[in-house]
C-alpha cells in the first residue's frame, strides 16, 4: 500500500513539472553526471596477430623478446611445444589494450577499447587483437575480456626502401570490441543529498542549472555547492531506490541554455582540428615559410688512362642543396571568425599540420579568443 501511495505520489510530482522549451538548448543529462559515479579504468597485455610482416622483430639484438616469449606460452596454452630461441615470425605484435567502464554497465554489455603498440612493430594495420583480459590496476580483478579485428586510423606502406606513412598506424581501436564481466555495482546514498557534477564548470552556469530544475519541479530542491557541483534534496515520494533513478532521469531530461565556451579541439596524431562557431581572432599577421634541405648522391665515372692497368670505377659524389621559400603572409582582421580564418589560411595552401602550428601560435601570442585544447 505504501509503495501503491510513492508512485501515485511520484506521479503527481512529475505532472506539476512545466513544458521546456528546447530551441537552442542543451540537455542535463550532457552536462552533469552523478558524484562517484566514476569508469573504472581497465587495461590489459595482449597480442595481435594476422600483420603482414608488420609486426614486432624477433631475431635482431634490439627486437622485442617479450613478444616471443608471449607467443611461445600462447602456443604452449594449446598443447605446442615451440623452443622461443628458434621463434621466427613477423606478424605477431605485443600491445597494451586500455578502456573504460562506466559506472552503469552490467556484466554482458559492449565497451571500446584501444590498442597501442609496445614493441618495434611499423604498424597494426590489418590485425586481430587475440582475447585479452582487462584488469582493475588497483584491485587486479578481471573486469572485462576483449577480443576482435582492430580499427587503424593511419596507413603505412612500404616497398624495398621507400616508405609512406599518414597518421599513426601504432594505436587502433575496436568499437564493442570489450565484453565486461564484472560490474561496478554503484548505488546511490538516500541518506545524503543528490550531487551533481557539472562538466563545464562555472557560477552562471551552475546558477542556470539550479533555476532550471526548480522550476520544473515548483520547489527549491536544488542549490549551488560551488561552481562545478549542484546539490539536489530528494522529494519525499523518490526515497525509494527505483524512485530515485526515476527522479534522476527527470532531472537529466530537462533542458537548459548555457553559454558554451569558445574551444579549438587539436587532435596531433591524426592531424584534425575542429573549432567551434565561436570562436575568433585578434588582430594578428601570420607568416609562414620552409626551408627545403636536399641531399643528393651523383655518381661519377672515373675511368683510368689508355694502358695504364686501373680499372673504371663508379665513385660517388654527394651533393647538398639548400633552398628556402619566400615567407606567405596574411593580416588577419578583429574578431576574425572560424569560416574566415579556414578561408585565409586556405589561400596560403597550408597542410593540417602547418594548420596546427599557427593555432598554436596563435594562442601563445593570446591572439585566440578560445580554449585550445590538444588531444
Amino acid at each position: 500500500m505504501k509503495r501503491s501511495i510513492l508512485i501515485v505520489l511520484a506521479a503527481i510530482f512529475l505532472g506539476m513539472m512545466h513544458p521546456v522549451e528546447t530551441d537552442a538548448q542543451t540537455p542535463l543529462n550532457r552536462l552533469l553526471k552523478v558524484k562517484d559515479a566514476n569508469a573504472t579504468k581497465v587495461v590489459g597485455y595482449g597480442l595481435v596477430v594476422g600483420l603482414d610482416r608488420t609486426g614486432d622483430r624477433t631475431i635482431s639484438r634490439r627486437g622485442a623478446q617479450f613478444t616471443v616469449r608471449s607467443i611461445a606460452n600462447m602456443l604452449n596454452n594449446f598443447g605446442i611445444n615451440v623452443d622461443s630461441e628458434r621463434l621466427r615470425t613477423r606478424n605477431v605484435a605485443a600491445v597494451i589494450v586500455t578502456a573504460d567502464i562506466g559506472p552503469y554497465h552490467a556484466s554482458g554489455s559492449e565497451i571500446d577499447v584501444t590498442i597501442s603498440s609496445m614493441g618495434d612493430a611499423s604498424s597494426l594495420e590489418g590485425g586481430v587483437l587475440l582475447e585479452t583480459p582487462l584488469l582493475n590496476p588497483e584491485t587486479k580483478e578481471i573486469f572485462a575480456l576483449a577480443q576482435g579485428p582492430l580499427v587503424v586510423g593511419g596507413i603505412n606502406a612500404e616497398v624495398g626502401n621507400s616508405r609512406f606513412s599518414r597518421n599513426s598506424s601504432l594505436t587502433a581501436t575496436i568499437p564493442g570490441g570489450g565484453i565486461v564481466e564484472h560490474d561496478t555495482d554503484f548505488q546511490l546514498n538516500a541518506e545524503q543529498p543528490l550531487q551533481l557534477v557539472m562538466s563545464q564548470p562555472g557560477y552562471t552556469n551552475a546558477r542556470q542549472v539550479v533555476e532550471v530544475i526548480n522550476e520544473n519541479f515548483d520547489e527549491e530542491l536544488a542549490s549551488v555547492y560551488n561552481p562545478g557541483l549542484i546539490q539536489v534534496e530528494w522529494p519525499e515520494a523518490f526515497q525509494e531506490p527505483g524512485m530515485r533513478n526515476m527522479f534522476i532521469s527527470t532531472i537529466m531530461d530537462q533542458q537548459v541554455e548555457l553559454d558554451k565556451p569558445a574551444r579549438v579541439v587539436i587532435n596531433e596524431r591524426t592531424g584534425t582540428i575542429v573549432a567551434g562557431g565561436g570562436v575568433t581572432i585578434d588582430d594578428a599577421m601570420v607568416s609562414h615559410g620552409s626551408v627545403q634541405v636536399r641531399t643528393q648522391v651523383t655518381p661519377f665515372i672515373s675511368q683510368p688512362p689508355p694502358f695504364s692497368g686501373g680499372e673504371t670505377e663508379t665513385v660517388p659524389v654527394p651533393q647538398v642543396g639548400i633552398s628556402e621559400e619566400s615567407a606567405q603572409n596574411v593580416v588577419l582582421e578583429p574578431n576574425t571568425n572560424v569560416q574566415q580564418l579556414a578561408n585565409a589560411l586556405d589561400s596560403l595552401g597550408l597542410s593540417p599540420r602547418d594548420i596546427i602550428s599557427i593555432f598554436q601560435a596563435l594562442d601563445r601570442a593570446g591572439a585566440l579568443q578560445g580554449e585550445l585544447i590538444v588531444m
